[in-house]
């Protein structure tokens, strides 16, 4: 008579450890951004260049595609928020049929601290050809203090 019996073992899979066996499936599985196809509609971080002088800073700011109006910046201290509100509109026409539309709408902030406090005053912001630059003079009187340690 044949032996038609298998020996099944149910948790042979977890008792075997292969950690790379199937790194394409999990991270096929957590697409963490978009095709390449699609960068165009993902959210955009704002790049800064801060540059110091004796009695200012200057900072200039990507905003590329964004309106005068849809800039907000706030100077608190040595602390400075630059927020955009990033409207972007894509439309596809074939034969004067619209086969696809993609709309972005989203804020973009970014908030950093300066070694000094700004005078808030005297602080200027200009937009012009898709660069924000903002003239933020130092506070008379705040300067920085470097402490030995003991």
């Amino acid at each position: 008579m044949a032996n038609n019996l298998r020996r099944i073992a149910p948790f042979g899979e977890l008792t075997r450890f292969e950690p790379f066996r199937n790194l394409d499936e999990i991270f096929n599985s957590f697409r963490m951004m978009p095709s390449m196809g699609n960068m165009d509609m993902v959210e955009p971080r704002i790049k800064i260049d801060v540059n110091e002088t004796d009695d200012a800073y200057v900072v200039k700011a990507d905003a590329p595609g964004v309106s005068k109006e849809d800039i907000h910046v706030s100077v608190e201290g040595n602390q400075v928020t630059i927020e955009f509100e990033i409207k972007k509109e894509s439309e596809e026409k074939e034969e004067g049929k619209v086969i696809r539309t993609e709309r972005y709408v989203g804020k973009q902030s970014r908030s950093f601290s300066l070694a000094q406090d700004v005078d808030e005053s005297k602080a200027e912001a200009r937009y012009a050809d898709g660069v924000l630059q903002l003239t933020l003079p130092k506070k008379p009187g705040s300067s920085r203090k470097m402490l030995s340690v003991s």
